[in-house]
């Protein structure tokens, strides 16, 4: 077998010691078709897997950093995914770049819903009603580890009353007050607002079978 030419072996060197490209930013499944995209920094965490066909999803700003001219690349991402049969859920808050506020506002084309807290003051399609330092930590839990599904969640288990004792006191069920105890209940679990609403609203678009 014949060397390969001096300039094929340098073109070789030269291509494997080239950077990558971005491999963009992983999506996580909620299940029910939906999945979710965090952004910290783009164009390192453009959306990666499919890009021109993610179906419904949901993508994190929160926090978010872009230069304008990235920025313009993911709203016109956006905009060619987002479809009433495929809407894509953007959660914004008052720390997500401005580039970003500006390429992906709110009463923006069909499929496309912008969530922000009602804190923040930016013009979303839907304002939830969650303070700055909630967002915050709730976001940060997710970054730190902690399960998608925990996050989600919003109401403990609490004591209730049980049939016999309705019975033996002769309460109706729709009168029946909540067990005295003793034991405080348990604090109420971390839970990530924003992410929340953006999943209740695709259950409810699935159970209306608008998607």
């Amino acid at each position: 077998m014949r060397s390969l030419p001096r300039y094929a072996l340098l073109s070789l060197a030269a291509f494997a010691l080239a950077p990558r490209a971005p491999a963009g930013a992983p999506a996580r499944d909620l299940g029910l078709g939906l999945s979710y995209y965090r952004i910290h920094e783009l164009p390192r965490d453009m959306p990666g897997a499919d890009p021109a066909h993610p179906g419904a999803c949901i993508l994190d700003l929160r926090f978010a950093r872009a230069g304008e001219g990235d920025a313009a690349r993911l709203a016109a991402w956006v905009r060619r995914a987002a479809s009433q049969r495929t809407p894509i859920f953007v959660l914004e808050n008052a720390m997500t770049a401005a580039s970003l506020l500006a390429a992906v506002p709110g009463n923006g084309p069909t499929g496309l819903i912008v969530l922000a807290p009602l804190s923040a003051r930016i013009g979303p399609d839907i304002a939830v009603a969650v303070s700055p330092e909630a967002d915050q930590q709730a976001y940060a839990a997710l970054e730190a580890g902690s399960p998608v599904d925990s996050l989600l969640r919003d109401y403990p288990d609490k004591p209730r009353i049980d049939e016999a004792y309705l019975e033996k006191e002769h309460i109706a069920d729709s009168d029946a007050p909540d067990i005295p105890t003793d034991k405080p209940l348990p604090p109420r679990p971390l839970v990530d607002a924003m992410l929340q609403r953006a999943v209740q609203l695709h259950r409810g678009l699935l159970a209306l079978k608008k998607i």
